[in-house]
């Protein structure tokens, strides 16, 4: 039997409960009990404390297999001659797995070391210094945290993460991200532009392949659309078998592109089972959102996905979320719904996701599941 954890660990300060001063601003939702599951690791520990033991039906168990994602090769859909080919396999791995992996995507070697390289570093800065940018408001621009949904989740993950919000032109949001370490800043602000470029080269190949005739006005909308980086440590775990760095999930954007290590941890439901993500040097992974499954009505998928840790080495990545402006509703294109392929969600815009988050109903379905339209509602 796995073990819990040790009623005799002494938690660090960090992760114990104050006077009746913090128990009231507990109550009023402004107070993070947890503030680093780094320090944690850091600490020693060799149980987890007991507020991050999944119930057993919940732990990821032992491993099931393992997957190569589809590549598409960028230069090859560059290529008038071979773009077709890449279309179609843009299309069927979109429609199959939710996910693939992009290379010869063109961003710099330097571009994609310094991120990784800055994210470590941060995460490595003393705790207050880290602290400066916590938030209980998941709307916060610029957020430090730790686990999922630290307000609302009945069991802690094993992460911690700093969220940079941008928009266009970036010069707007970057004045307000962390200005340690020194470089972050010029570093995180050059990826999110190159980050930006490639997700706008992919999107423009999807709605090529959804044979969306006018996809301008689209495209002109997304250029000066939504963006989020979340970057993520998810640090050696004593006790990997109990615990996950992040719960079973879908997307709330169009596309996610994600950068990550050589430590594997991603994790892709594909036909009821979870397969570990083999990663490729110096690819993206990038995966379907809800709002492309929407948009699409369903003819490619959002995929559940989660993070596993392990005992011996921490992880860093970054994943960078696009959308459409926050205010924009979505629905299904035009092009997508007909007599054989009715409508099958409604339109959702991100006051539609906040009100699901606030809700009873994200106990027991995803976000994409709530805007679904039953086929009785259809006929």
């Amino acid at each position: 039997m796995a073990a819990m954890a040790d009623e005799h660990q002494v938690l660090p300060p960090m992760f114990e409960e104050g006077g009746d001063d913090d128990r009231s601003r507990r109550e009023e939702g402004s107070y993070c009990l947890i503030k680093s599951v780094s320090h944690l690791s850091d600490h020693g520990f060799t149980r987890l404390p007991d507020r991050y033991v999944l119930p057993s039906s919940e732990r990821p168990g032992d491993e099931l297999g393992r997957v190569r994602l589809p590549v598409i090769d960028l230069k090859r859909l560059r290529d008038p001659v071979c773009r077709a080919a890449m279309i179609k396999a843009l299309d069927a791995a979109c429609r199959d797995y939710g996910f693939f992996q992009v290379v010869n995507h063109g961003v710099d070697l330097e571009v994609i070391t310094g991120l990784l390289d800055v994210v470590r570093r941060f995460f490595e800065l003393p705790l207050p210094r880290r602290a400066r940018y916590m938030s209980a408001d998941v709307r916060a621009p610029v957020r430090y945290g730790t686990s999922f949904n630290q307000a609302k989740d009945a069991v802690l993950f094993w992460r911690d993460f700093l969220k940079l919000a941008s928009c266009q032109p970036l010069q707007s949001a970057t004045a307000s991200w962390p200005d340690e370490p020194a470089d972050l800043r010029e570093v995180a602000a050059r990826y999110a532009i190159a980050n930006h470029q490639l997700f706008m080269e992919i999107i423009e190949a999807a709605l090529e392949a959804l044979g969306i005739a006018c996809r301008c006005s689209l495209l002109q909308e997304l250029a000066a659309g939504y963006s989020q980086l979340m970057l993520n440590c998810y640090p050696a775990c004593p006790q990997p078998e109990l615990t996950l760095g992040l719960p079973p999930h879908s997307d709330y954007c169009i596309f996610t592109l994600l950068l990550q290590d050589q430590v594997e941890g991603l994790q892709v439901m594909h036909h009821g089972r979870w397969l570990t993500v083999d990663p490729v040097p110096g690819s993206f992974i990038v995966n379907v959102g809800d709002h492309l499954e929407i948009y699409s009505n369903g003819r490619y998928k959002s995929k559940l996905h989660r993070v596993r840790v392990n005992s011996s080495s921490p992880r860093i990545s970054a994943a960078s979320f696009h959308s459409l402006p926050a205010e924009r509703v979505i629905g299904p294109a035009a092009e997508m719904v007909d007599e054989r392929n009715p409508r099958r969600y409604m339109d959702t815009d991100y006051a539609n996701f906040l009100a699901f988050l606030a809700s009873a109903e994200g106990q027991h379905k995803s976000f994409l599941q709530s805007r679904k339209i039953q086929q009785a509602d259809i006929h």
